[in-house]
């Protein structure tokens, strides 16, 4: 957004700066800024701050707002370039994405053309931080559907204040009011729906109202009091600076956490305010903060940081599709590529559209034009769909056939537990005399295909006990789902123990994400799990536990961890005429053979527990396959494909049941 030229104010141009850099470092993988995500937070109260003073302003001098002329302005400003992105990016798509990826993000990309991405986020649980995340080239658009939601919802809002009331006052109070009811209800739901809280427009409101109402909060005493104004930049800068270097994505966010950039942007907003006079910043005379704010190169990317944002991200998600091990100088020619285009977008596309005098003279005349872009992006995205659609080849289809739900989840809803529950659920399968239970986590429950059927062949009645993300080691873990302590799997877990051993079966199977693969999608390596002295304990007392109360138990070593979804590569490989093995890994990285050398040491050691290793079945000495006798072998990074699970069966009786007689 941009203020009028008379109401110019470089320091805001260099928050946005700020902001944009914020996010692209976060975006790019820059481990020194975790939290740079925090800069949304930024232009959020950037915005609330700059319409709320406008608004206000021709409300005092007029009694009314001209909505039409308000819109017309956010349309000119924002729509071209927001469409022109997304067309390119659907063009881009098109060579580099499978059909199916095609079809589904092009819905995407028909959602951000209507400014409501974020809602489809949150109908599909979309987790802004989860690993998916990085192959939707459109889901930075949720920002901007939130901001234009609100841009829908506040001249009205404001428009009612004054008319129930006259006056500045009235028309804070109910900035207060909304925003404070928003707090608490994003705060909430922070905990109890993170993705509720992260995309839902009127959660977010609070952010917008923080700035709306920094810019109707006098200035006169920071005006009188430079020294305080010098100190509140310093603290704003430092909030702001704090939650970039601290926070991290398994932060409980937004929620309390977002008050953090929030405050210091409002902070730097009003000394920002009170040093500007006559249009200008009078550096001279104010504060280093805001000086700084004002220097060339944040002006350069404050200006273009609308752009950067549009662009930033298509580029770094087909980018990392390309090449999934992206060397740093890599990394910077994609930067150099978005700033290029950033820069091209807004000469050729934002700027001359925004400034057009033909637009400019007649709301009507940018209006109508806007209605009709957004109309045709959401019909060529709608298009685009349908097209990736019946581009689908037989091949592919058995690829899509690879999501099938393990046994379990056919069977009977409910069977692998959410991360809620704290009381267990068996399922029971099969009506032999004899039980055999299947423990741990959705990586014990791919199992369940194959271990079901050999229990039915030989007379076994297979009985589950599993949990979302929950370990049968006893060890406490962090969800990143909760964003918070996963203080419902260790309550679980326990239960499960005592359950288990009163319903004394023959043999308890149990198989869990090696440590190694967790911290992998983690983003933090898996080098150092043979040394995890927690997983090393937690393992033994669970096999313990078994083991001193007479059961036995086979420990089912971990499948190896790819470093993408193995179905979406092969798909895009077959798309592009290349052979399903380029997607295979090197052994050494997704096997991990020494952490499975001591977690077999551990196994061996407790009596009654014996380790199956069915390795040899994905991996050759050197490589683990993907596509294996014509099968796809995951139907993701980490779980096994039905179809492939129900053709180990041979393999899990020989060396599973076959425990039982030991």
């Amino acid at each position: 957004m941009s203020a009028s030229a008379q109401d110019f104010r470089p320091d805001i141009e260099g928050l946005r700066a700020l902001a944009v850099a914020g996010v692209v470092a976060f975006h790019f993988g820059l481990s020194a800024l975790p939290g740079g995500f925090a800069g949304v937070d930024i232009f959020f109260v950037i915005s609330g701050y700059l319409i709320t003073r406008r608004l206000a302003a021709e409300i005092s001098d007029t009694g009314r707002l001209d909505l039409l002329r308000f819109y017309a302005r956010r349309a000119r400003r924002l729509l071209p370039a927001a469409l022109f992105v997304i067309a390119a990016t659907l063009a881009a798509g098109a060579v580099i994405l499978s059909p199916e990826e095609q079809a589904l993000y092009s819905k995407g990309a028909m959602f951000a053309s209507a400014y409501m991405i974020n809602l489809w986020l949150i109908r599909w649980s979309f987790d802004y931080f989860t690993n998916d995340a990085t192959s939707n080239p459109f889901i930075h658009y949720w920002s901007l559907s939130v901001e234009e939601q609100f841009y829908l919802a506040w001249p009205a809002l404001l428009m009612l204040a004054a008319w129930m009331k006259p006056g500045k006052r009235a028309i804070m109070a109910a900035i207060a009011a909304i925003g404070l009811v928003s707090f608490i209800l994003c705060a909430w739901l922070t905990s109890v729906s993170q993705p509720w809280a992260f995309y839902f427009s009127p959660l977010r409101a609070w952010e917008f109202a923080a700035g709306g109402l920094a810019s109707m909060a006098p200035a006169r005493l920071l005006q009188e009091r430079p020294r305080l104004g010098r100190a509140l930049s310093l603290t704003g800068l430092t909030m702001i600076g704090a939650a970039y270097l601290t926070f991290s994505k398994d932060a409980p966010f937004p929620g309390f956490l977002a008050l953090l950039p929030v405050v210091g942007t409002v902070l730097l907003l009003k000394a920002g305010a009170a040093g500007a006079r006559d249009g200008r910043l009078r550096n001279s005379d104010w504060n280093c903060v805001n000086a700084a704010l004002a220097l060339p190169p944040l002006q350069w990317l404050g200006k273009l940081s609308y752009s950067i944002y549009l662009w930033h991200w298509p580029v770094i998600v087909y980018a990392g599709m390309l090449a999934p091990e992206m060397t740093p100088a890599e990394r910077l020619s994609c930067l150099a590529l978005t700033l290029a285009l950033s820069a091209l977008s807004y000469h050729l596309i934002e700027n001359p559209i925004r400034r057009n005098g033909w637009l400019t003279a007649n709301a009507a005349r940018a209006l109508v034009p806007a209605l009709l872009l957004t109309g045709t992006g959401v019909a060529a995205a709608y298009g685009n769909a349908r097209l990736a659609v019946h581009g689908l080849d037989a091949e592919q289809r058995i690829i899509a056939a690879s999501a099938a739900e393990p046994s379990t989840a056919r069977a009977k809803a409910g069977c692998v537990q959410d991360y809620q529950s704290v009381t267990p659920a068996p399922c029971v399968f099969g009506d032999g005399q004899r039980v055999i239970a299947l423990f741990g986590d959705s990586h014990a429950d791919h199992w369940s295909t194959p271990l079901i059927e050999a229990g039915r062949k030989n007379g076994y009645q297979v009985v589950t006990w599993l949990k979302n993300s929950c370990r049968a080691s006893r060890i406490s873990v962090w969800s990143s789902e909760l964003k918070r302590p996963y203080s419902e799997c260790d309550r679980w877990r326990e239960q499960a123990i005592r359950e288990i051993i009163g319903a004394r079966p023959a043999l308890v199977v149990i198989s869990e994400l090696a440590l190694t693969s967790g911290r992998k999608m983690a983003g933090r390596g898996g080098d150092t799990d043979s040394q995890d002295a927690d997983w090393r304990a937690g393992l033994r007392s669970t096999l313990t536990s078994l083991s001193q109360a007479g059961l036995k138990v086979a420990f089912i070593r971990d499948v190896p961890f790819n470093n993408a979804n193995v179905d979406t590569c092969v798909a895009r490989a077959l798309w592009r005429n290349e052979a399903p093995s380029r997607c295979d890994q090197t052994r050494a990285y997704a096997a991990n053979d020494r952490m499975a050398a001591v977690e077999r040491d551990i196994v061996d050691s407790v009596p009654n527990a014996s380790y199956v290793d069915l390795t040899d079945r994905f991996c050759s000495a050197t490589t683990c396959h993907v596509f294996i006798d014509g099968k796809l072998a995951f139907r993701d990074q980490h779980h096994m494909a039905t179809p492939f699970a129900e053709s180990l069966e041979p393999e899990v009786e020989k060396r599973v049941i076959s425990k039982v007689g030991r």
